[in-house]
């Protein structure tokens, strides 16, 4: 979805075909996720995980440096450093609204960077949630 929502943002004359209510449920959800994301990255300084073999490592790695993969909680310190709660949130309602209607934005690189960091998020959290269900 948030791939969508970004082909959309970035293309004039395109908007998302998803159904509003499910973009709407979609932007809230991703909302809760920076929030947890933000409180986890207060609390905790780091969260490894064993080292896998190669193969494992890079099914599971996605969008995460070798060292992200190992310590997901710098994820969160790397995006909270570089942008506050409010700036994400702000960006993040640019994206659902470029993508719901034809108007530009002229701050798109700011954009591409906020989505980096929200799919390393989505990557890192999923890293983190997958590890909790095995324990």
């Amino acid at each position: 979805m948030l791939n969508n929502l970004m082909i959309c943002a970035g293309k004039n004359n395109t908007v998302i075909q998803e159904d509003s209510s499910v973009v709407f449920r979609f932007h809230q959800s991703l909302r809760s996720l920076l929030r947890a994301c933000h409180v986890i990255a207060l609390k905790d300084n780091q969260w490894t995980i064993a080292k896998h073999s190669a193969s494992q490592n890079l099914l599971t790695q996605r969008s995460l440096s070798n060292e992200e993969y190992l310590n997901p909680i710098l994820v969160f310190h790397r995006a909270f450093a570089e942008y506050a709660v409010k700036d994400f949130d702000y960006y993040l309602a640019a994206i659902v609204s470029l993508s719901t209607n034809t108007n530009s934005y002229s701050d798109g690189a700011r954009i591409v960077a906020v989505y980096i960091h929200l799919v390393k998020m989505l990557d890192a959290a999923y890293l983190i949630q997958q590890k909790d269900n095995k324990t």
